[in-house]
């Protein structure tokens, strides 16, 4: 496992590092660049942000080396709050595209907030957030189907549908199996939001999702309990005539997977996924986790089938820790690398640096810092 420092262009906003964020994937389409969409999430300071960025690739450099441009989305209109937990959609309909927000957690309101809840955090409100990328508009929708706020759910779009599968609801402390399905369409006047709640769901949370096809996913991880960890693997398959759920033979994990008490990883694409396992013991070894690849190939006939883990990894002689700044990777295709024509391979050249004189890293001490990030 190769981890690579990533630099942001001399015009990209502030990026904190965040935790629990929405992330949704824009594709290219209509000629609007590739770019990933980042909304709320935790800051080091154990804040929330209600900020949205749009992360893509500025150029690529010498040495492989890739900058990256991000630029922070201003929002009018019905602004979502400040919330962790949540997720970002992107949906097509009648030419137009937005994204949907849902879910998410906060902190409790000032008013009812004391010394011994001051970090106490509830449900936010079940409601719909639909964003207009291009001018910034924001509308909130507030829908009868929709009665509790939920969190860490899986959500799943395909054309003007999203599905939100799982979840934890906070107030009652329970993960329904529910599966809920919501079409959006975009007309010329205000949007048309219609709910469905379906009861033959999954009871998860914090699952990882890896695409295995067209609007094919291989939903796996989580946790099905506060204490008891999801060891099974579903096939997700959406089309014009709804979502079909299967379930699928888990890899074979191995003794440190089946006897962690958390794990957690992300989609590495086309049907792959890099998840990590906190090392335990006695004493527990600090910053050590063993990383682990998982593949989920089509056979000949089309199934999805599930291969096993690679072997994990836990050499971290040889591996710098990786500034805050750092911890995005936007990697080219395989082929790109074998066939690339700097003809340095992976050689470090000190010419490809930043002046750090120019790209100052700043976090900002307090709410009411004026310290500007851009001088």
């Amino acid at each position: 496992l190769k981890l690579r420092a990533i630099s942001f262009s001399n015009n990209s906003s502030y990026l904190p590092p965040l935790r629990c964020p929405a992330v949704a994937h824009f594709e290219p389409r209509d000629g609007s660049p590739e770019c990933y969409l980042i909304h709320g999430g935790r800051t080091p300071n154990n804040e929330l942000s209600s900020s949205l960025y749009m992360l893509s690739v500025d150029s690529r450099g010498c040495n492989r080396k890739v900058t990256l441009q991000c630029q922070e989305k201003e929002l009018v209109g019905d602004v979502p709050s400040a919330r962790y937990g949540h997720t970002l959609s992107v949906i097509h309909s009648r030419g137009k595209t937005a994204c949907v927000l849902f879910g998410g957690r906060s902190y409790m309101p000032s008013s009812e907030r004391t010394t011994e809840n001051w970090n106490s955090v509830v449900d936010c409100p079940p409601q719909v957030f639909l964003i207009d990328l291009e001018f910034g508009c924001s509308s909130a929708h507030t829908l009868p189907e929709l009665t509790d706020g939920q969190s860490f759910h899986v959500a799943l779009a395909r054309e003007d549908c999203v599905y939100f599968l799982g979840g934890h609801i906070l107030s009652s402390d329970c993960r329904p199996p529910r599966l809920i399905r919501l079409r959006v369409e975009l007309l010329l006047g205000s949007p048309v939001i219609t709910c469905t709640v379906l009861q033959e769901g999954l009871s998860i949370t914090s699952a990882i999702t890896s695409s295995v096809g067209y609007n094919e996913y291989i939903v796996f991880g989580g946790y099905q309990s506060e204490t008891q960890k999801r060891m099974e693997c579903t096939y997700i398959g959406l089309d014009d005539v709804g979502v079909h759920m299967e379930p699928r033979e888990p890899p074979q994990w191995t003794s440190e997977i089946s006897h962690s008490r958390t794990w957690f990883g992300g989609s590495l694409g086309k049907g792959s996924a890099l998840f990590a396992v906190p090392s335990e013991g006695n004493p527990t070894p600090p910053d050590a986790y063993h990383f682990y690849q998982v593949n989920f190939q089509k056979e000949p006939d089309g199934e999805a089938s599930t291969q096993g883990c690679s072997q994990e990894s836990t050499d971290f002689e040889d591996s710098a820790p990786l500034e805050d700044s750092e911890e995005l990777y936007f990697g080219r295709e395989p082929h790109e690398l074998e066939d690339s024509s700097d003809g340095e391979g992976a050689t470090y050249n000190e010419e490809d640096e930043e002046d750090e004189s120019q790209t100052g890293y700043w976090v900002k001490c307090c709410l009411s810092c004026q310290v500007d990030p851009n001088t």
